[in-house]
């Protein structure tokens, strides 16, 4: 089978979702779509819902891509064109720390993958009711979309730092057996 070229990538935030679609997409050569970057507004102003639908259905129509992010609502128009999923379904001793880390290290800076006028803060409301949650919150609609993958869609689970590591170390090998 050939490598896939459209690709999504899910998990708790603090996962490494964005930096393993940027090493994906560097490897590829494939363009790398930030959900946040293309949901968040300058001065952390949400896009309205049918603006970044169509955002999201504008990203998705593309040949090829390594798209990063939840966002279940807006499932079917990326599920539907992807060629492999990845669920970084990693411990939240290993998430958490990185998603609090990743907010002092970058406080009061923009991430390229949360889009311009951004600058990195901290929220509260964010780790409890998002990142500490995301066992009981998100994990079994996760395992439930990769269960439910159509046949020709190569679903890989990466529940380790060392199944990413093996997994980036290999490409673009990993996506091409769906080994990881």
């Amino acid at each position: 089978m050939p490598i896939p070229q459209r690709i999504l990538i899910f998990g708790p935030s603090g996962a490494g979702k964005s930096t393993l679609a940027r090493q994906i997409g560097e490897r590829l050569g494939i363009a790398v779509v930030h959900l946040d970057a293309i949901n968040w507004n300058p001065g952390w102003v949400q896009t309205e819902t049918g603006r970044f639908r169509e955002r999201v259905a504008e990203a998705a129509a593309g040949d090829a891509w390594v798209m990063d992010g939840n966002y279940t609502n807006h499932l079917d128009l990326r599920l539907s064109r992807a060629e492999a999923v990845i669920w970084l379904d990693l411990p939240r001793h290993v998430y958490f720390p990185r998603a609090l880390w990743r907010t002092v290290r970058n406080y009061g800076r923009a991430r390229e993958d949360l889009g311009p006028g951004c600058p990195e803060r901290f929220d509260l409301s964010f780790f409890k009711d998002w990142v500490w949650t995301y066992p009981t919150r998100s994990r079994a609609r996760h395992a439930q979309i990769l269960a439910s993958l159509p046949a020709e869609t190569r679903g890989i689970v990466l529940r380790s730092r060392a199944e990413v590591t093996k997994f980036t170390n290999d490409l673009p090998a990993s996506l091409d057996d769906g080994a990881g």
